[in-house]
């Protein structure tokens, strides 16, 4: 590979990153891609992988990485971090991160921005190197005393590190001992995020989740008393038009026994591969209309008592308002209960008011998913 001519004041600084690479994956939740979280492999794809409306993982095994293998990609990502901050200085920077600097490795190299290594850790200097997320699909299935030591080499290898995150499953949780995941907690992992999707048991059912409602209740009430920040995730029409009330009241019932920090709304669109998207196409299940959605989501946000901040961060949460903007903030810390639960019914109750051809249909974004 032919590189242009660069300063040879730091070209082995940067022939040095291009060669050094660890285990990234691609998914993560879009607070964490928002504060240019740095990714790492803890595990690989999803223990579980069975649900029906997910394609996230589908044709891809489940892989239980070692320790050391964990530990070996924190160190390279620390040696990336120490040649890309060699080269700020040398180009007279101080070791600040910016624009300047990418630019001045992208002149030795220009091919460095193609490597998803180099731009996660470049990413997540540029935006101060705070946060960190753990991947994939369920962190927490991996032994407690081995997350715990790679939590620990983590924390120590990476000191500016203020939050590190992780997805995690709720059955995964209620099977781990209350002591294990206050050891987890105090190791370094701050946050977990949790796909609850729904609270009713029949639903669950359906959709192959492989977890009860008691057992997401165990699991929530176990991350908060270790002392986890608990994000919890909910599907507005999982259940479609047949199952939509009583998805809609036992997800708040369930919801109002956890009381996490955050619950996150992910409303369902049926993914092209997987057994939802037939059952759709089939007829055996029907996507309830945005007006409809919105009337799930009322009866959900009125029967929802929680100290919680309720949140629509995401693009599927494509309501609009009489303004043709969208109905609610997609911020990540979102509307905090129950001093805005009003608030969020009125908005409700607005995007019910205006014509339904002014929302996007989930027809439409299944036609762009399926792109």
């Amino acid at each position: 590979m032919a590189w242009t001519a660069g300063n040879g004041a730091y070209r082995n600084n940067v022939e040095k990153i291009s060669k050094l690479s660890f285990a990234v994956g691609v998914y993560r939740p879009p607070s964490e891609g928002g504060s240019g979280s740095l990714l790492l492999r803890v595990t690989e794809n999803c223990p579980w992988n069975k649900c029906t409306f997910c394609e996230m993982y589908k044709g891809h095994s489940f892989v239980y990485r070692s320790v050391e293998d964990i530990k070996a990609d924190i160190d390279t990502v620390k040696t990336m971090i120490d040649e890309i901050q060699e080269v700020a200085r040398k180009v007279g920077q101080k070791g600040r991160i910016n624009r300047d600097v990418l630019q001045a490795l992208l002149s030795v190299n220009p091919y460095l921005n193609e490597n998803y290594c180099f731009s996660t850790v470049f990413n997540w200097l540029y935006y101060g190197g705070k946060t960190a997320f753990l991947q994939d699909a369920d962190s927490m299935i991996m032994r407690p005393l081995e997350l715990i030591e790679a939590l620990k080499h983590l924390r120590k290898t990476l000191p500016t590190l203020s939050r590190v995150t992780s997805y995690t499953r709720s059955k995964t949780l209620s099977q781990r001992k209350l002591e294990d995941l206050k050891a987890i907690r105090e190791a370094g992992l701050d946050r977990i995020h949790v796909g609850l999707e729904t609270g009713d048991d029949e639903v669950l059912k359906i959709i192959r989740k492989g977890v009860t409602s008691a057992e997401q209740i165990d699991g929530g009430k176990k991350a908060m008393a270790a002392g986890f920040q608990l994000s919890e995730y909910w599907m507005p029409d999982i259940g479609g038009r047949e199952h939509w009330h009583q998805n809609a009241e036992n997800t708040a019932r369930v919801l109002n026994e956890i009381n996490p920090h955050y619950i996150r709304s992910r409303p369902f669109v049926p993914r092209c591969g997987t057994p939802i998207f037939d059952d759709y196409e089939q007829g055996r299940m029907h996507i309830s209309s945005p007006h409809e959605r919105l009337e799930e989501l009322r009866v959900m946000i009125n029967n929802l008592n929680v100290t919680s901040s309720v949140c629509f961060d995401h693009s599927m949460n494509v309501w609009a308002n009489r303004q043709s903007g969208l109905l609610f903030r997609q911020d990540y810390e979102g509307y905090k209960f129950p001093e805005e639960k009003t608030l969020v019914l009125e908005l409700i109750d607005e995007g019910l008011s205006i014509d339904e051809t002014r929302h996007v249909h989930v027809k439409d974004l299944i036609a762009i998913s399926s792109l």
